[in-house]
């Protein structure tokens, strides 16, 4: 069964299991989802999910979203997101992060930390020139962009230097370790992208 929720990172913690073991795991405040809107194939040609996460103040809406959300019976949201989920969905009710338990395997999409503006060294991890025989001052600098009369162009995707991150990274096939009911949180084992505070989508694994 197909399963989603957005959640916001809270950050990194450890959990011990019950061997004394360290579990590194990030913390997830999962929902609860309002369900915005329900698509299907006789109106709109495909089904899905539109699922809304944190609410806002009515005044910050604007009166398009105000339509959409009151048509839905729930307060005005931050995010939307949509999800082909299956099962049965009406709008208005919530889901919450216990449509995940302890065990299950997910995958984990956000927007990964921004560098700004990084050399090919920071942005791709490539070597630098080597500093001696009359390199120069430019050790660092992206080197040579391939042959000269021919094909005397720039090939496209040559990897060089420009704004690294601020990009949506989904990091495949990670474990549930605990969910709590009470917090809307998620233990999920190991680093999700983003930072504090960013906003994520919790979705069963694909490839697993």
């Amino acid at each position: 069964m197909n399963k989603a929720i957005i959640g916001k990172k809270l950050g990194m913690s450890q959990i011990y299991t019950a061997e004394g073991n360290v579990i590194p795991v990030t913390v997830i405040e999962a929902g609860p989802c309002s369900v915005v809107q329900v698509k299907t194939e006789e109106k709109d040609g495909f089904k899905a999910v539109q699922l809304g996460f944190a609410e806002k103040k009515e005044k910050d809406a604007t009166k398009p979203e105000k339509g959409h959300f009151k048509k839905a019976g729930v307060k005005p949201q931050k995010v939307l997101k949509e999800f082909r989920l299956e099962g049965e969905y009406k709008a208005g009710e919530q889901i919450k992060c216990d449509v995940f338990k302890e065990g299950d395997v997910v995958d984990v999409s956000g927007i990964s930390k921004g560098h700004g503006f990084a050399g090919n060294i920071k942005r791709w991890g490539q070597h630098r020139l080597k500093e001696t025989h009359g390199t120069g001052p430019t050790v660092r600098s992206v080197g040579s962009m391939g042959a000269n009369s021919s094909p005397s162009r720039v090939f496209p995707g040559k990897k060089m230097p420009g704004h690294y991150g601020v990009e949506n990274v989904t990091v495949l096939n990670l474990t549930v370790v605990k969910v709590d009911v009470e917090k809307n949180a998620l233990f999920i084992k190991g680093a999700v992208p983003g930072a504090k505070g960013g906003i994520v989508t919790v979705r069963n694994a694909i490839k697993n």
